[in-house]
């Protein structure tokens, strides 16, 4: 595995690949990143890795400075997966002059997690346009739970006709079914018990709609009966919604999207399912 810190260095590195895959992430890697990054060996010739904690998307009350950052072990992981190219750039490197042009997907930005962090979004794609332009991939790999974040990511990718696929893996979850995320490491262990309340409300909400109700309120009513159970963990939203565009649904009669956020102490997560009638 060649790692790799300068735009100019990765550009030649890439010179000439076949197809290749792209996996961003902000290190402190876990077993849903590994399982991108496996998806992405099976896709294509060759496969990069991003390790960035992107400034951009931190708002001035969040967790930037304690992001939690473990880089040697992120490299013996990688390194295990067979991975051909990691891509640790600094922020300067990435920023050299700040940042004075964004990239903004207006209309879905401002939805669920968007409308929690505000300017969050704005950070994410502008990130992910400035790798797309440096790495040129033929596909980017990007999981399911961040799915407000891959619906704005699939939007900016439409419309402004980058050359690659964008591809969803599946969550991955721990074996308590939390799902898998780098601020998992904040939690304590009552918080982290108290925060299976968000996979308990989707499960609530799955047999609702295996029973046959197809009303959103109805389902946001049940899976918030579950959250009144659980009043040590704070609820950020509980939304039903098209996966594209985010927007609400009052009747699910199509692939729709269940996304939950809360807070267990001062961790936030999140987590969703998709419910499909056919």
């Amino acid at each position: 595995m060649k790692i790799i810190s300068s735009i100019h260095e990765l550009r030649d590195q890439l010179r000439g690949q076949n197809r290749t895959a792209f996996v961003p992430t902000m290190g402190n890697l876990h077993e849903g990143h590994l399982s991108l990054v496996r998806a992405a060996k099976a896709q294509c010739d060759s496969v990069a890795v991003s390790i960035f904690v992107n400034p951009m998307q931190f708002g001035p009350t969040e967790d930037l400075s304690k992001y939690p950052r473990q880089f040697d072990r992120d490299c013996q992981l990688l390194e295990k997966e067979g991975i051909d190219i990691l891509f640790a750039p600094s922020v300067d490197e990435i920023y050299p002059y700040g940042q004075v042009a964004w990239v903004l997907v207006e209309g879905l930005s401002e939805k669920l997690d968007g409308r929690s962090r505000p300017g969050h979004f704005r950070g994410v794609t502008t990130i992910v346009a400035k790798l797309f332009h440096i790495l040129g991939p033929d596909a980017a790999f990007f999981g399911q739970k961040d799915a407000a974040q891959l619906a704005v990511v699939r939007r900016m990718v439409e419309d402004l006709n980058f050359p690659v696929e964008i591809v969803a893996g599946p969550i991955v979850r721990e074996s308590d079914g939390l799902a898998m995320s780098s601020r998992n490491a904040y939690l304590n262990r009552e918080e982290r018990g108290r925060g299976l309340v968000l996979q308990r409300s989707l499960q609530q909400v799955q047999q609702e709609f295996q029973k046959g109700e197809r009303i959103a309120a109805r389902l946001i009513a049940a899976a918030k009966e579950v959250f009144a159970r659980e009043p040590q963990v704070v609820l950020d939203y509980f939304e039903i919604v098209d996966p594209d565009t985010l927007d609400p649904v009052e009747r699910i009669s199509q692939k729709t999207l269940v996304a939950v956020a809360a807070y267990a102490g001062s961790t936030r997560l999140i987590d969703n399912t998709v419910l499909n009638p056919n």
